[in-house]
């Protein structure tokens, strides 16, 4: 009896420290998925304190998917570049929309302009920050689902065509992008550079409101209001260029014209459950302040599902 009393508390104990260890170790998957009539190329820019991720940039082709994983503390940005063209022999080449300036499929630790950029911060048994962002402009219509987790994870995104309504001023050639007002004009107020590198004297501008009443859960300028920001802990997350309405994971309703609205998930002026801005999130530590379940942690983590399967019933069996 002894012998079965002292398996079963090492067994606890090795469980338990299996659950610590991990902890610490979750990846985050990715998913892009490609449902435009085009190929885009995706470009993945980190944040100067994450490493970077397997790739930086890749052609995704019509209906393709690719998949990877961002390691716990990761953040950075994601976005699609369009009418791309590389040399299939040097690899040398350049993009329509949110080129990257490395030119090559590769961004290599280089930033895009007008793009529509999807920005994570990504926990470790913590809340995840995620957001769109229009502050440089919008070349493509997107959609962020998590997947799992735990807290509000919410769906956020632009899924209109902002290319078609873009001001004559901002349009990119022959309407493949949106430029934002900082990189058409270059002015300090519309940079929130200079004299208005601060909330209270970087107002919101007649371009913004432009992109945000399209758009009401994205940023639309540097200080924009802080219900742009969504959190969630423990997902992972799918990101769809070009989303059909059928994909759309949150409730539709009809507006009685004919057409259909996100009901205050991705067009709508309600956003619900939302944090704190960005960088008051990183400031006040907020982001720290809910861990995953146990199991949550377990399902979360790449171990083989037989010992998950074994281990799991063992914490709550007592022999």
């Amino acid at each position: 009896m002894m012998f079965l009393r002292f398996c079963s508390h090492s067994i606890h104990i090795i469980t338990f420290t299996i659950l610590v260890f991990t902890q610490g170790f979750l990846a985050t998957t990715f998913t892009i998925v490609n449902k435009c009539g085009y190929a885009v190329w995706p470009g993945i820019l980190a944040n100067a304190d994450s490493p970077k991720l397997e790739t930086t940039g890749f052609e995704l082709g019509p209906s393709a998917t690719r998949s990877f994983e961002a390691p716990p503390h990761w953040s950075g940005r994601l976005w699609g570049r369009t009418s791309c063209t590389f040399d299939p022999n040097s690899g040398q080449g350049s993009c329509g929309t949110g080129d990257c300036g490395s030119n090559q499929v590769e961004c290599n630790g280089a930033g895009a302009s007008t793009a529509t950029l999807i920005e994570f911060s990504i926990g470790s048994g913590t809340q995840d920050f995620y957001d769109v962002s229009l502050v440089d402009g919008y070349n493509l219509p997107v959609m962020v689902e998590p997947d799992g987790g735990s807290g509000s994870c919410m769906s956020t995104g632009c899924v209109k065509d902002l290319n078609r309504m873009c001001p004559e001023e901002l349009r990119v050639g022959e309407g493949q992008g949106c430029r934002s007002a900082c990189e058409a004009f270059g002015t300090p107020e519309y940079c929130c550079s200079g004299a208005y590198s601060s909330p209270s004297t970087c107002a919101s501008s007649s371009y913004s409101q432009f992109f945000k009443s399209a758009c009401p859960r994205s940023y639309s300028y540097a200080y924009d209001d802080p219900t742009s920001t969504f959190t969630c802990t423990g997902a992972d997350y799918t990101i769809t260029f070009c989303p059909s309405l059928s994909s759309r994971k949150s409730s539709m309703v009809s507006t009685g014209h004919g057409s259909t609205e996100d009901n205050g998930s991705l067009l709508g002026d309600n956003p619900g459950s939302t944090v704190g801005s960005w960088i008051s999130g990183f400031l006040t530590g907020n982001s720290s302040s809910s861990t995953l379940p146990y199991v949550a942690l377990f399902y979360h983590t790449t171990l083989p599902s037989f010992l998950i399967s074994f281990f799991i019933p063992l914490l709550f069996f007592d022999f």
